[in-house]
């Protein structure tokens, strides 16, 4: 469990708590999506994110209980991450916001980044 304890307004403020932070979402979209992801494979398939950031992300979404880390006795070192229950629970939570954020995109006229093939396979 994380430092981030409240004291919290309401249920939305304890939620978005966990997933404040610009990257964190998308990590969780990203992992729902595929399963499971080595860094390197999350870093190219987040447009823009520093090595920095994404650990930084990472270590507090494992705090939080929000994914899992395994690492193998490997070398070079193999470690993966996946959702945990509660990340597939708050990535289903999250699911009607991106219907909305599809919508807005829809009706502005906005445009999605591409991502690089490579991070999509």
């Amino acid at each position: 469990m994380s430092g981030r304890r409240g004291p919290y307004i309401c249920g939305i403020d304890a939620a978005l708590d966990v997933v404040s932070g610009k990257w964190k979402g998308l990590v969780l979209w990203e992992l729902h999506a595929h399963g499971v992801r080595r860094f390197g494979e999350l870093r190219r398939a987040l447009p823009g994110v520093s090595e920095k950031m994404l650990t930084q992300h990472l270590r507090q979404m494992e705090e939080d209980g929000l994914i899992h880390r395994e690492i193998y006795a490997e070398v070079p070192p193999k470690v993966e991450y996946s959702l945990t229950d509660a990340g597939v629970a708050l990535n289903e939570a999250l699911r009607p916001l991106g219907d909305w954020g599809r919508e807005r995109l829809r009706r502005n006229g906005l445009r999605v980044v591409e991502v690089p093939e490579a991070a999509a396979s």
